[in-house]
């Protein structure tokens, strides 16, 4: 993919060079090549520390990147029954009440992925790839429940998605790359600050996606979110 995307021209050389040159900064900052093996004992002390857990907790919780609160929905309060996907309820327990039908619920809690398409090709398939925009029937039925149940909706955005029905509909909209369900629900119930901002911008459509390629004019709308994009709560 990157071989035809140089010679096609749409990446320079010079790109690369700059990436491979950050790459090889690192390596060299870090000593892997004077010092490429890892000190056993030195590792065993230091794998698993309690104080590098506690950082790596709170550093989950200051990521999250809150995209919407509509009518201030969050923080939440009291121990509401709690309809969840994507969320252990064992872990939600500690928050609310669980319960397994989204009518039984005073909110729900919504975990998705970013949308994707699968490869056959085994390179292509260690990547997501593909459309950003939910597929149907998935979308439907996310909204779906977005209509019966004032949800709080957390995507994983190990890219970006095309989700402004969603964005439209949730009472909440949050943004997570790696964070646990604890920490999610640390910042739903206000135990915790979410201090992210987006890294790259979340576009209004596919087509706004095809008109941000350099052969192609672009006269599309605004993005949904904008990079930078986050709010305190």
């Amino acid at each position: 993919m990157v071989v035809e995307l140089v010679r096609s021209g749409r990446v320079t050389e010079s790109r690369i060079d700059d990436s491979v040159r950050r790459l090889l900064r690192e390596k060299f900052t870090l000593g892997l090549f004077e010092n490429p093996y890892v000190d056993p004992d030195e590792a065993a002390e230091t794998v698993g520390r309690a104080d590098f857990a506690a950082l790596g907790a709170a550093a989950q919780r200051r990521s999250l990147t809150v995209l919407t609160n509509t009518g201030a929905t969050l923080p939440l309060t009291g121990r509401p029954k709690l309809y969840v996907e994507g969320v252990d309820a064992a872990v939600a327990a500690a928050y609310g009440q669980p319960v397994s039908e989204p009518a039984a619920a005073d909110l729900a809690v919504l975990r998705l992925r970013t949308p994707h398409e699968p490869r056959e090709n085994l390179f292509e398939s260690f990547f997501h790839s593909g459309s950003l925009a939910f597929a149907e029937p998935e979308l439907t039925r996310i909204l779906a429940l977005l209509d019966a149940v004032p949800t709080v909706v957390c995507i994983n955005l190990e890219r970006a998605a095309v989700i402004p029905e969603i964005a439209e509909r949730a009472a909440a909209l949050i943004a997570d790359y790696g964070a646990s369900d604890a920490a999610l629900l640390d910042v739903a119930f206000g135990r915790a600050v979410a201090e992210g901002r987006l890294p790259f911008e979340l576009p209004r459509s596919m087509a706004a996606v095809e008109a941000s390629r350099p052969d192609v004019p672009n006269d599309t709308e605004n993005p949904v979110f904008p990079h930078g994009h986050g709010l305190k709560i």
